[in-house]
């Protein structure tokens, strides 16, 4: 049922799903829940966890998402906000920006958007050496 590589299953966070939105399902609107949770069908609207959630590979996502972990093996469009990871698997598509400390991406997977991988929005800063010799943030 999953494919293994990076997945989050292998680590043990993602063992037992909660709930499950099968793939001739529509939701529209705002999504919260606790534990691991499967979309195969088409969402669009606010996804908000602290946990696991896995976009299967017919599932197809237009959210801004929130999220311990996402799993996409299907589509996403939006906004993807991970507290530890997002994986991006084999024939899946992420359109929109990503925000995570950490980020796996299969070969075959496609994504086009920016990433942000500092902890807390804290940002690199680029510095440069005056004529004495002393650093300073560059303006």
């Amino acid at each position: 049922m999953f494919s293994s590589g990076g997945d989050a299953m292998k680590q043990g966070k993602t063992d037992q799903i909660k709930a499950y939105m099968g793939e001739d399902t529509s939701f529209n609107g705002s999504l919260s829940f606790n534990g691991t949770v499967r979309i195969d069908g088409n969402f669009q609207g606010k996804v908000a966890t602290d946990d696991t959630l896995i976009v299967g590979e017919k599932g197809v996502l237009e959210a801004d998402i929130e999220a311990g972990i996402v799993v996409c093996k299907g589509r996403i469009k939006g906004t993807v906000t991970a507290k530890e990871k997002v994986e991006i698997h084999t024939n899946s598509e992420v359109v929109g920006n990503i925000i995570a400390p950490q980020l796996y991406i299969e070969l075959g997977a496609t994504f086009d958007g920016q990433c942000d991988m500092t902890k807390n929005g804290k940002k690199i800063l680029t510095l440069v050496q005056d004529e004495d010799g002393n650093t300073a943030e560059a303006r």
